[in-house]
């Protein structure tokens, strides 16, 4: 009982969920990226936070 002989159709599948995969963390990342610029500039205060005396 051997291994059988992984037919082509699975291969193109397999590179090709591995760039859509590579893709989502891509998108991910620069979410996430965009949302920790934006909350360590501030741009999340309320505005009553911002009034100055």
């Amino acid at each position: 009982m051997g291994f059988q002989v992984e037919h082509e159709l699975h291969k193109r599948r397999l590179g090709r969920n591995v760039g859509v995969g590579l893709v989502l963390v891509g998108f991910i990342v620069i979410v996430f990226g965009l949302t920790v610029v934006k909350v360590t500039r501030g741009d999340y205060e309320p505005a009553q936070a911002r009034i100055e005396n």
